[in-house]
């Protein structure tokens, strides 16, 4: 959602900074780190008319999920069509053209032709299922190559050229595949059959990634631009101020909790990071944290907002529709993990504080909780509202619709909140922008997932990676890791986690992983990309508002997002995490010595506890968070012993040592 954030960027006060307040130009930051943000303004009509595309997509899509979808292929068609003609029109053929620049002819070509195919398909889809369904005629294979080029083009514009070069390769291998080593062949198909498959059927770009664009992503994606617009940023700094500035490190408190919240709006971690980051930064770093520091706790709190119920990333819708289960189960699977990871960035960031002798704000620099509530906390209730249609059983696409209205509702009790028409048009062009990337890397990378279905090629690469691993889970859990984050590094998260639960999940699966624990799994890998070195988006975009280093910060967030690296390793071996099997004493269990091995790993990263520890410490600090961590009675006996002998130690060198002043650097 970057074009969301950065046409609402005024709503979210906090990073209203002026160029020479700040020295950071707000813009070009997010241009410089988040591709989605790369596109033009024209100028006059033409933005005129691009306006009025967004809003009329999201009026479809508003419509619909009111009143009823189409059948899944036409919504899926006419969702695309939207997507790829806005996508011509808005993004250049190059990033690096003026973003000021008018749209020249061959782009209003590009947008009218990729629209063609996607008509046709509307206009001829009953045909074709009644009555020549795998007999494409000449016309059908046509319209389905200009289709697949046009969407690899669009796809190259708002991404990279990374995911366009994969559904290319999927689709090379596709027809060349009888000329591979033994392991990767296949007969080999004829471009009749693959145009057939990737463009008329239901397993190619017509698949579940882009049914879910179309329908559940797309609402969740428009409710949260309705929910920005009515000024929830600015209300979510405001509370985390309230709640956690007047603590030990507060300002750094503050990152982690408003960012967390923020995720409920954003899907981003880039986006997640310039406008809640122009605030907390520089914040961190007036009350003394060092810039890599501030930027990193920014990028890793930013990026876990996607693993944040109650909305989460649109890989969790994903993830529902390919388990066949309600997004409600994933969303409750995700909260225990999710709580575990900001645990783990507070802690830290708290023994960060300890460590450099830092104090919170003073309560006048900070908001009064009960007079924010009373002025503006309704907008919580939208959320509140979500949470309980979920519950209650009606679905996400349902429970976003009504939360969109309350949201209208509820924002005309508060002149500074509501959505007057204005406003309202600026959400729902907001909320097709932001609905972009991901419908093209839904469509996009259902080339791949169709390429696996037709070759078989998805289940030899599950076989060839547990024989790789010799039948160990562990080793096979580590090989599943590399490869989501390696396809992070290129790949938009989305995509990822829908390469990768194709690929890498079903080798899990063999072994005996629950479906849940190792879709979660590979999910959660695929957005830790965004925080491990040399490509770590977020991290990189932290380091360029605080002005720092970006290797440090990349390598600081990845230390920071540590325990988000183990803890997806404990939910596999003890899935009660995620609420699967779960006994309640048990569970409870397993929650508190994951909780305490959190807080033993922090000491291990940060290297503070009461006072510094020294090497042989921390490496037994980390011993104890791994017994913690890992399920059994006997390494949790293990781990508590010696988080009460390094609580004597430290407690005693502390009073030896007094106060500790950190030596000057």
């Amino acid at each position: 959602m970057a074009t969301d954030v950065l046409n609402g960027k005024d709503q979210v006060e906090g990073t209203r900074r002026s160029d020479s307040e700040s020295g950071i130009d707000f813009e070009d930051l997010m241009r410089k780190y988040d591709t989605e943000a790369r596109f033009r303004t024209p100028p006059g009509w033409q933005l005129k008319l691009v306006v009025a595309l967004c809003v009329a997509m999201s009026c479809f899509h508003f419509y619909t999920a009111g009143f009823g979808l189409l059948p899944a292929q036409k919504q899926g068609a006419v969702h695309l069509a939207f997507v790829l003609v806005i996508v011509f029109l808005l993004y250049p053929i190059k990033s690096s053209m003026p973003k000021n620049s008018k749209i020249p002819i061959y782009d209003f070509a590009l947008a009218v032709l990729s629209a063609v195919p996607l008509v046709y398909l509307v206009q001829q889809i009953d045909v074709i299922a009644m009555g020549r369904s795998g007999l494409p005629t000449t016309m059908d294979i046509v319209m389905g190559f200009l289709l697949i080029a046009l969407l690899l083009e669009a796809t190259r514009r708002i991404s990279n050229p990374i995911l366009p070069c994969l559904a290319i390769v999927s689709l090379l291998y596709c027809y060349f595949g009888r000329y591979m080593p033994e392991m990767l062949s296949h007969r080999g198909f004829s471009v009749n059959r693959i145009v057939n498959h990737m463009y008329l059927g239901t397993e190619g770009i017509f698949g579940t990634p882009l049914e879910v664009s179309s329908t559940f992503v797309f609402m969740f994606i428009l409710f949260g631009s309705v929910l920005e617009k009515t000024g929830m940023g600015r209300f979510i700094i405001d509370l985390s101020m309230a709640l956690a500035g007047w603590s030990t490190g507060g300002p750094a408190k503050v990152a982690v909790v408003a960012s967390g919240l923020m995720g409920t709006i954003s899907g981003s971690s880039v986006a997640n990071v310039c406008t809640t980051g122009m605030f907390t930064i520089p914040l961190m770093k007036s009350v003394g944290y060092k810039p890599y520091f501030a930027g990193a706790v920014e990028a890793v709190a930013s990026t876990g907002g996607q693993i944040m119920p109650p909305v989460m990333g649109a890989g969790a819708f994903i993830m529902a529709q390919f388990l066949g289960v309600s997004y409600l189960d994933v969303a409750l699977a995700a909260v225990v993990p999710a709580l575990l990871y900001y645990f783990a960035v507070l802690v830290q960031v708290h023994f960060e504080a300890k460590r450099l002798g830092l104090k919170g704000l003073s309560l006048a620099q900070l908001p009064k909780i009960l007079p924010l509530l009373r002025a503006k906390g309704f907008l919580l209730i939208p959320l509140v509202a979500i949470i309980y249609l979920l519950i209650a059983g009606y679905t996400p696409l349902y429970a976003a619709f009504a939360g969109i209205w309350v949201s209208f509702f509820l924002s005309w009790l508060n002149k500074e909140t509501r959505l007057t028409p204005d406003r309202l048009i600026q959400a729902f062009e907001a909320g097709a922008r932001g609905a972009l990337s991901v419908a093209c890397a839904c469509a996009c990378v259902g080339m791949v997932v169709g390429m696996g279905t037709l070759s078989g090629l998805a289940l030899r690469i599950a076989h060839a990676i547990v024989t790789l691993a010799g039948g160990k889970l562990i080793l096979t859990l580590f090989l599943t890791m590399c490869a989501s984050i390696l396809l992070g590094t290129g790949l938009p998260t989305t995509a990822n986690f829908i390469v990768t639960s194709t690929m890498a999940a079903p080798a899990l699966l063999e072994l005996g992983v629950p479906d849940m624990a190792a879709y979660m799994f590979v999910f959660y890998f695929g957005i830790a990309a965004d925080l491990t070195p040399p490509v770590a988006l977020a991290a990189y975009a932290g380091a360029g508002i605080a002005g720092a280093d970006p290797m440090k910060t990349g390598a600081s967030a990845f230390k920071l997002a540590l325990a988000g690296f183990l803890v997806p390793y404990i939910y596999v071996y003890n899935p009660m995490l995620l609420f699967i099997d779960a006994t309640p004493i048990p569970m409870i269990q397993a929650i508190i010595t994951a909780m305490i091995g959190v807080f033993l790993l922090a000491m291990f990263t940060i290297g503070h506890y009461k006072a510094p520890l020294n090497w042989l410490v921390r490496a037994i600090a980390l011993v104890g968070a791994l017994g913690l961590l890992d399920p059994g009675t006997t390494t949790d006996v293990i781990g508590l012993a010696i988080l009460a002998v390094i609580y004597v130690v430290q407690s005693i060198k502390a009073k030896k040592t007094g106060a500790w002043i950190p030596p000057a650097e």
